[in-house]
């Protein structure tokens, strides 16, 4: 087992394979929308709001200057298809991207990864609950069943987004 998270995420879920149903397979069980050669998404386990996913590289590098090329095109590719994706779902169509550098930046996990937060209208219960931006805010306990429905629900309608783009590029 790896000493950083998301490399035991990478390591357990190979690049385009089925996750319906296997997200335990690391510990903390993690719920992955995306995973191909080179970057993976998968739900926070401490959301901002629901929906709140982490796009990241495959590969472990601590920051944004330290990807390649390649790996800062495909994370460029995935980032506005998934928060199409997830205002889709969630319904939620105003959302921050985050992606933090180092410590005294509020970076939590030392592998490089981007937040896709939603940042749902404040209703009166949500009046009370911080929306602070660079990861600090009031964050909550992932429920582990509607983390798996919510997961699901993100890989069906990322699915549909890829057959739309292909469609697009054959007219």
């Amino acid at each position: 087992m790896s000493s950083c998270p998301f490399c035991d995420i990478a390591a357990n879920y190979p690049p385009n394979t089925s996750f319906e149903s296997n997200h335990e397979r690391v510990s903390p069980p993690a719920f992955v929308v995306l995973s191909t050669p080179l970057c993976m998404a998968f739900l926070d386990i401490m959301p901002l709001s629901p929906g709140h996913l982490l796009v990241t590289t495959r590969k472990h590098h601590g920051k944004i200057s330290d990807v390649t090329e390649e790996e800062a095109r495909e994370l460029g590719a995935w980032l506005p298809r998934l928060s199409r994706v997830l205002a889709n779902v969630t319904g939620v169509w105003d959302w921050n991207i985050v992606q933090n550098n180092g410590a005294a930046a509020a970076q939590v996990v030392p592998h490089v990864h981007f937040h896709i937060i939603p940042r749902p209208s404040l209703t009166p219960e949500l009046r009370n609950k911080s929306f602070t931006m660079f990861g600090r805010g009031q964050r909550s306990e992932r429920d582990d069943d509607e983390a798996a429905a919510l997961a699901r629900s993100l890989r069906e309608e990322l699915a549909g987004e890829m057959e739309r783009i292909q469609n697009r590029e054959k007219l």
